[in-house]
């Protein structure tokens, strides 16, 4: 029996022929990340293990990004934990503004296609749009990682999802991933590697191959993967840091289930409160009043994301209830945003362009919402009290339909404005 593009990645980097979901196994790490939360408790945890260097100071990367430009005095401090550590190890170390972390990485060409990459961060299963396995782990084993190489843990089961079809105007990554946790909910993955294929997906830019790879764990997945192809290879190309090894799933791989969508079916997409699962066709969210777009994120703070949202508002103004808050992904990609005139549109329609950071997408800062408030956003999660009060509200959608709502004053689709 042939395995899945997962099993072929984990087996390779435990020096086995094959392995099997259900299976434990000791897996050779090619990247550990930790950010400006999580590598202060792996930093006190490496500490205790009584090691004086971590394993490879060229695979362990530290970036700032969740507080960071440091909002305050506390995450001031834990950026200085993480800069410290950095330079004493000599490992790999991005300032705030630098770019966020899940942007930043796969555009310095630090995550190549066949990595096991672990992070102490949920969404680091965004590399998986490289044909990369990669997963988020607790600060405990990240430290351990630093200090070995190594991890152990299951073999997870493969779920193939196939996207059939080619995509109507303004429909990308984040409206498929949207409308697929929709049908199969948040834990219709749980710990599972969610395998995307098919023509819609194969069409599908990088950049909207990260954005639904990093949404994998919104369904429970311990990993989200694509087949790498010459889309990929091209994104590849002068960007990879080391060499690289191409896995693809056998022909003959045994999968846990098989999904298939029509993808020329679906609209536009919004998730509405509290819960990614909570997704319907932005047809019949239209017109729920807002206070607040975010545009930006891991999830969709690159330079598509921003062409997209910046052919919509230029030229336009953003309606006057409501703040529009935009953040590039990257130092890199908000420089090329400049020379596109990207920010210069986005400013002179009344937003806010911010340098890279999370910031507003888990409450830290630049766009707390206020009890009451609503907010349309593009990033990854709404959870009650993700954004600010616990008495607001979150909405996610992608850079088209935000950049829409924040000219109409209310979610809108993009077509709107094209009428």
């Amino acid at each position: 029996m042939g395995m899945t593009l997962a099993e072929k990645i984990l087996a390779a980097h435990c020096n086995r022929r094959q392995v099997q979901p259900g299976e434990l196994v000791n897996v050779r790490v090619d990247l550990v990340l930790a950010n400006d939360i999580t590598a202060p408790l792996a930093i006190k945890e490496f500490g205790r293990v009584g090691v004086d260097r971590v394993f490879d100071p060229k695979r362990v990367v530290l970036v700032a990004d969740h507080f960071a430009p440091a909002k305050d005095i506390p995450s001031a401090g834990q950026i200085k934990m993480m800069r410290d550590f950095a330079r004493a190890q000599s490992t790999l170390f991005f300032d705030g503004g630098e770019g966020i972390e899940h942007v930043l990485l796969p555009e310095q060409g630090l995550v190549v296609p066949g990595d096991v990459a672990i992070g102490a961060d949920s969404h680091t299963c965004t590399y998986g749009a490289l044909g990369a396995f990669a997963t988020g782990m607790g600060s405990t084993d990240i430290a351990c990682a630093m200090a070995t190489g190594d991890i152990w843990m299951k073999v997870p089961p493969s779920i193939k999802l196939v996207y059939r079809g080619q995509l109507r105007p303004w429909v990308g990554g984040k409206d498929l991933i949207l409308h697929t946790i929709g049908r199969i909910g948040v834990d219709g993955a749980l710990y599972a590697a969610m395998e995307f294929t098919g023509q819609a997906v194969a069409a599908l830019s990088l950049e909207g191959r990260f954005t639904m790879a990093n949404m994998a764990i919104e369904a429970g997945a311990k990993a989200g993967l694509f087949a790498v192809d010459r889309t990929a290879l091209t994104y590849v190309k002068g960007r990879a840091q080391r060499p690289y090894t191409v896995y693809s799933s056998s022909a003959d791989a045994r999968y846990q289930a098989v999904e298939e969508f029509d993808a020329s079916a679906i609209e536009p997409q919004v998730a509405l409160p509290h819960i990614p699962s909570n997704s319907v066709p932005v047809s019949q969210a239209r017109g729920m009043p807002i206070d607040q777009v975010v545009i930006g994120s891991c999830t969709n703070g690159r330079l598509e994301d921003l062409v997209t949202a910046g052919r919509l508002m230029a030229g336009r103004k953003v309606h006057e209830k409501v703040r529009c808050i935009v953040i590039p992904g990257s130092r890199q990609v908000y420089l090329e945003a400049l020379r596109q005139g990207l920010v210069q549109a986005f400013v002179e329609s009344g937003a806010a362009v911010s340098t890279p950071t999370c910031g507003p997408c888990l409450g830290g800062y630049m766009g707390v919402l206020a009890e009451g408030e609503r907010c349309l956003s593009t990033t990854n999660r709404n959870f009650v009290g993700r954004m600010g009060s616990p008495k607001s509200e979150v909405c996610l959608a992608g850079p088209a339909v935000a950049a829409a709502s924040a000219v109409l004053g209310r979610i809108a689709s993009p077509e709107e404005l094209e009428a």
